[in-house]
């Protein structure tokens, strides 16, 4: 005769498998004495959480590494940047309807999605149509590509 013990309890035969019964025994094939967490240490006990970050007292990386250098990530310049040939293609797919293209026009037309951030007029591709462009920046081979398809430019910065 098989002697049931409350930590020795099992499902009956066929019952549906659900989540790990943690902790309720050698039966529940969970850690009996352990609970899946293995054997002594830090995390074994509970209300471990450790601080990101945390190398267990030897000094962290981030700390570790020299700091040294310049950055000038605070106060870069980010551009939206649009190429010649973008702004063909638009134009060919009746996007872009007006000779006069400027910041909103190109907002407005869905070729950059950011109102308030400068945009930037690069030479990649060819332009076949002679347009008028108000950018903030421009490249020298857009300025002079554009100039060679017979447009104007407006910078703006």
């Amino acid at each position: 005769m098989i002697m049931k013990h409350i930590g020795n309890l099992q499902p009956s035969v066929g019952a549906k498998k659900g989540n790990k019964r943690i902790g309720r025994g050698q039966g529940s094939g969970y850690g009996g004495h352990t609970s899946t967490r293995g054997h002594k240490g830090q995390k074994s006990r509970s209300g471990a959480t450790i601080r990101r970050g945390f190398e267990g007292g030897q000094m962290p990386i981030n700390r570790r590494v020299p700091k040294y250098g310049f950055s000038n990530t605070m106060f870069k310049k980010e551009y939206q940047i649009i190429n010649l040939d973008q702004l063909q293609k638009w134009i060919e797919d009746s996007r872009l309807t007006s000779n006069s293209i400027d910041a909103s026009s190109l907002y407005d037309s869905g070729l950059i999605n950011k109102r308030n951030v400068p945009v930037k007029i690069l030479g990649n591709g060819e332009l076949n149509v002679a347009l008028t462009i108000n950018a903030d920046k421009f490249t020298k081979t857009a300025v002079s590509k554009i100039e060679a398809a017979g447009g104007t430019i407006k910078s703006d910065g």
